[in-house]
């Protein structure tokens, strides 16, 4: 398949205090209908987040961070999302939350390769 198609992606965003509303962006996950793909990029700076919280559960929001790259790779360890169509897995983990790791606003834009953008999306917000 040639060209360029449309992809939908939102930044994972970790607020440790949710009644600061000060946040991080953490990751990325892209979602392309025309490409049946959908994907996941996380990056945890440590650093900026104890800023914002010195006793942030670090682990627990690494393994919330891992849990969106788990279910945007499907398969056992992502439990039961894990069998959903890739569209769904991604209205899934972009659907709101208020916790600490959350999705933020869904965006557009085009692409010939989505698995590429997942990283420039990741170098260029996140990183």
């Amino acid at each position: 398949m040639s060209g360029r198609e449309v992809f939908e992606y939102a930044l994972v965003r970790v607020m440790p205090r949710i009644e600061r509303g000060e946040m991080i962006n953490a990751g990325v996950l892209v979602y392309c209908r025309a490409r049946s793909f959908v994907g996941a990029r996380v990056h945890l700076d440590e650093t900026r987040l104890r800023c914002l919280d010195p006793e942030v559960d670090v682990p627990g929001v690494r393994a919330a961070l891992r849990g969106y790259q788990d279910v945007c790779a499907g398969g056992e360890d992502a439990g039961q999302a894990g069998g959903d169509d890739p569209g769904r897995r991604f209205r899934w983990l972009t659907a709101p939350r208020s916790t600490i790791v959350q999705p933020g606003p869904i965006h557009t834009g085009l692409t010939a390769d989505p698995r590429a953008e997942v990283d420039r999306l990741l170098a260029l917000l996140v990183r």
